[in-house]
């Protein structure tokens, strides 16, 4: 199916490992022309470039820190001199850990935040000038707004404010034929479950594949399918929505 989406252009943060490099992947092979970030220099960049190379289009990685307000202005200005213009923006970059409430020092919490949620309004703010009627702006958040977790107060918080950034965005950019939506992840399998012992392995994928509906794990490839759709003519009557991509978990 044609979704129409060669040639548009498109921002993509923290594409270089697992679900952002799903989406980014998924956007060029659709024909989309994708700039996306990483924080340091990896094999996984390296890698990326190639494969884009590959797919043909015209795509750049590029070095961001994104808890940095000066290197989001950056990136976006990058955009502006390469594509002039920004057609879906997609604010997948995220930090996570893990800590007792009592023992969460305001550096930690003020870390998570910035680079969860405060860069999130940072792109999309610097965006704004770049985005025009029809685009759409998708942030990657979590099932663990719903339904929080131990140790993640932290995380959790900027999952659940990312919900009501884009509720508020919709409405203040819907006038402009901007739309806004957030995508609520399941559990993801991702090259950070690859990197665990093998035991360790097979019982996070057994115990989260049980909770699931579909009983299975989610892959970064079918997070870029529903980022197609969202990027795609055929959700324009689609905004200030949460979409739940999770298999169904409980």
């Amino acid at each position: 199916m044609d979704l129409q989406l060669a040639g548009r252009k498109a921002l993509v943060t923290g594409g270089t490992r697992g679900v952002g490099r799903g989406v980014v992947l998924a956007l060029a092979r659709a024909g989309v022309d994708v700039i996306t970030c990483h924080r340091q220099a990896s094999e996984e960049a390296t890698s990326l470039e190639n494969e884009l190379k590959k797919i043909g289009g015209q795509h750049h990685v590029i070095r961001a820190d994104l808890g940095r307000p000066d290197d989001i202005a950056s990136l976006v200005a990058q955009c502006s001199d390469r594509f002039g213009r920004l057609d879906l923006v997609v604010n997948n970059a995220g930090a996570i850990s893990h800590v007792p409430y009592e023992r969460l020092t305001l550096t930690e919490w003020r870390r998570i935040l910035d680079v969860n949620l405060t860069a999130a309004h940072l792109v999309i703010q610097h965006a704004l000038p770049l985005l025009g009627e029809g685009s759409s702006v998708v942030s990657i958040g979590s099932k663990v707004a719903e339904v929080g977790i131990p140790l993640r107060a932290h995380y959790t918080a900027t999952k659940a404010a990312l919900v009501g950034l884009t509720r508020s965005l919709a409405k203040e950019l819907g006038p402009r034929g901007i739309r806004v939506n957030v995508l609520a992840l399941g559990v993801i399998e991702t090259e950070a479950m690859g990197a665990m012992p093998a035991e360790q392995q097979a019982l996070m994928r057994q115990r989260y594949s049980d909770k699931t509906a579909l009983g299975r794990l989610g892959t970064p490839d079918e997070v870029g399918g529903a980022v197609l759709f969202l990027a795609s003519l055929l959700s324009r009557y689609v905004t200030g929505a949460t979409l739940h991509i999770d298999g169904g978990i409980s």
